[in-house]
């Protein structure tokens, strides 16, 4: 068992999609053994609606999350930085492991493009888990 929680936080421009996809998958998988944060550099109004109705299809509801803006707080709390497609608009700090997964933006997109989109992102959160927490058995 790891010595404290392990603390992530996704980030993509609108906090919309991906980002909101990619927390929803690891809060799901993890099952509480890593806090998960999602944040956007320009937060969007609401979430997209097809990428909740993508992640209600595979079982997990996002209906109640909202686009939250970026802070800096929230890196310097976090063990691991996942960008998607933020630029430079997110902070840096020292110490933190940073990764930017190249992902298509689902903004616009209908749910037939977006599955593929949330799959890809499920495969990319079951490896971050498994480095998270090695040796652990993620949930399904």
């Amino acid at each position: 068992m790891p010595e404290s929680t392990p603390e992530v936080l996704f980030v993509c421009v609108h906090n919309a999609g991906r980002s909101q996809m990619a927390a929803g998958l690891l809060d799901h998988h993890a099952a509480g053994r890593v806090v998960v944060r999602s944040a956007g550099s320009q937060p969007a109004d609401q979430l997209n609606p097809a990428v909740v109705e993508a992640m209600a299809e595979i079982g997990i509801d996002i209906s109640k999350e909202f686009p939250k803006p970026l802070t800096e707080d929230a890196v310097k709390a976090s063990d691991v930085v996942i960008t998607m497609g933020c630029g430079d608009e997110c902070p840096y700090f020292p110490g933190k492991q940073y990764l930017d997964w190249k992902l298509e933006d689902p903004a616009g997109q209908g749910i037939d493009a977006v599955r593929p989109i949330r799959d890809e992102i499920d495969a990319r959160v079951r490896a971050l888990l498994a480095e998270l927490l090695p040796g652990d058995k993620a949930s399904d």
